[in-house]
Formats: C-alpha cells, structure tokens, sequence
C-alpha cells in the first residue's frame, strides 16, 4: 500500500461505496428523474448513490489524513459460508419452504462465526424461523409456503 495511504481500511470502505454509490446513479441515469414532487423511478437510486458516493469520497480523504491501522486478513471462508447461506436460502425457499430456508441460513451464516455453538445457535435458528412464519405468513399474509414440496406441501 502507497505510503501516502495512511488508514488502508477507510480507504477501500470508500472505494467501496464509492463503486456503489456511482454504479447506483449510473444505472439510474437510464430512466426519468422526475423532481422532488413527483419522483420518477431514476430519483431515488441516483439520490442515495449521490449520497453513497459522498460517504465514500469522505472515507478516501480521510484516509489520508489519519493514522490508522492496517488491513487485516482477508476472511474467505467465511464470506464463502455466508454467501453460499444466502443462495441456499432463495433456493430453498421454493422447494422445501420457509422454515428449513431460515434454519439452514441461520445456521450455516453462524457457524463462520469462530464463536459458533451448536446449541445456542439452533434455538436462535429455530426463534427466527418462528418469528419469520408469524410475521410474513401469519400477520402479513405472503403468499410462502410454511414447508414446501419437498415435504409433500
């Protein structure tokens, strides 16, 4: 990292967002702004990635200006759980229903945590899979399948 870089983690969290932010207004630039009154569907991407961007463009500034520490290591095995977990859970959704989608996210997102236990983290899994049905079929009314075909639903 170049020497004038002073706080490497402020400087690619503002890259980040400024990658974000500008991919946001420039995929919004396709379609009619419209005005503050009457927004058109370009309006509020093109807005909030203005504002991700400014994020950004402060985190790379200050980056050169204060001390900070550096990067650390880069943590592919559990961004790799956490991704796949996420996959699983829009596929799952469709096939085996609700409850097992949110019991395997649950799960598999914890265990790259290094303090990952099994008990406590299936009595969460199982809390949110509750919570889940109560809230989006229950008291919301979507349209998700409890258990889905897999489990002859």
């Amino acid at each position: 990292m170049p020497s004038f870089i002073r706080h490497p983690k402020d400087f690619w969290t503002g890259i980040i967002f400024l990658f974000f932010g500008l991919a946001a207004i420039i995929i919004g630039l396709d379609y009619p702004m419209g005005s503050a009154g009457r927004m058109g569907p370009a309006y509020f991407p093109v807005v909030l990635g203005a504002l991700l961007s400014l994020v950004g463009l402060v985190g790379v500034i200050r980056s050169f200006v204060r001390n900070g520490e550096a990067i650390g290591r880069f943590h592919i095995k559990e961004l790799v759980l956490v991704l796949v977990a996420v996959l699983l859970f829009g596929f799952l959704m469709r096939k085996a229903g609700l409850v097992p989608a949110v019991l395997v996210l649950v799960l598999m997102a914890a265990y790259a945590s290094p303090k990952f236990t099994w008990k406590a983290n299936i009595v969460l899994a199982v809390g949110l899979a509750a919570f889940a049905v109560l809230m989006f079929v229950k008291l919301l009314g979507l349209p998700m399948p409890i258990l889905g075909p897999w489990f002859g639903n």
